[in-house]
């Protein structure tokens, strides 16, 4: 069945109550569709069942991400299949995680890998966080002391990334990383997890802690879904881009051979 064009989340034109939270980690999950749409506009599928939890398949099916509210602890789940360069690998986030910090690593697994080295902390200390070693652990906290990224080492070997953030009433979420997860994919989570912009939520979905700060501001639906159209555009603009990029690629063509002599024949 063909599906119909998103349209937005807004109706009508009077002005709706909205509210910008800070810091981001505690400004509770928001909706979805602000990471599945970007994905299905950079052509991913959608393996959904009606009624179920989200589930998307990139475009060469190395990587599955789903969402399922349904069950506890519940949240987010990414799986990335072993290839001839990265091993198998996967990244749990808890159903309270942002969706804009989602988006900070979803929006990276559409997009061509950098010829730059990542660094998972550069993002962090540039927003001046607070890191320190103990032992085989490597921690940065935020200025605020709410969130927090680690990479974690026990005897054996095994490591994982760990993240998340926790307000003074011990309400929060947790991420967890394999060890195998592109540094790259880690570092555009950590830059999203750090980042001091705000993140807008509706009246009804601000989360109750005495640890944010909120400003009102008042927006039209048509605006909202002017930004989330420009989100999908970007994303759609990409897509033909690079797939445009790979049509154009000349083919290999057969080198000349030679001819009885040593001439060469052209054809």
């Amino acid at each position: 069945m063909k599906k119909k064009q998103w349209q937005g989340w807004g109706a009508g034109e009077q002005a709706e109550q909205h509210y910008l939270v800070q810091p981001r980690a505690l400004a509770g999950g928001g909706d979805i569709r602000h990471v599945s749409e970007f994905l299905r506009a950079s052509g991913w599928r959608d393996k959904s069942k009606t009624g179920g939890p989200l589930l998307m398949e990139s475009p060469d099916r190395s990587v599955r991400l789903s969402y399922d509210p349904y069950v506890l602890p519940g949240g987010w789940t990414i799986h990335g299949r072993a290839d001839g360069a990265n091993g198998e690998w996967s990244a749990h986030l808890g159903r309270q995680a942002p969706v804009e910090i989602i988006a900070g690593l979803t929006d990276q697994l559409t997009r061509p890998r950098s010829a730059h080295a990542p660094n998972v902390w550069a993002p962090l200390q540039e927003q001046q966080w607070h890191a320190r070693r103990e032992g085989r652990h490597h921690i940065a906290t935020s200025p605020d002391g709410l969130a927090w990224m680690h990479f974690r080492q026990d005897a054996d070997g095994r490591a994982l990334w760990w993240a998340g953030a926790r307000d003074g009433q011990g309400v929060g979420w947790t991420a967890q990383f394999t060890s195998t997860t592109p540094m790259h994919l880690v570092q555009a989570f950590s830059a999203a997890l750090a980042s001091p912009e705000p993140v807008m939520r509706p009246r009804g979905r601000v989360p109750h802690s005495a640890q944010i700060t909120v400003t009102s501001v008042s927006v039209l639906p048509s605006q909202l879904s002017a930004w989330q159209q420009a989100r999908i555009t970007a994303a759609r603009a990409a897509t033909w881009a690079r797939n445009s990029v790979r049509s154009t690629r000349p083919r290999a063509t057969a080198r000349p051979y030679a001819a009885a002599g040593g001439a060469r024949t052209r054809r």
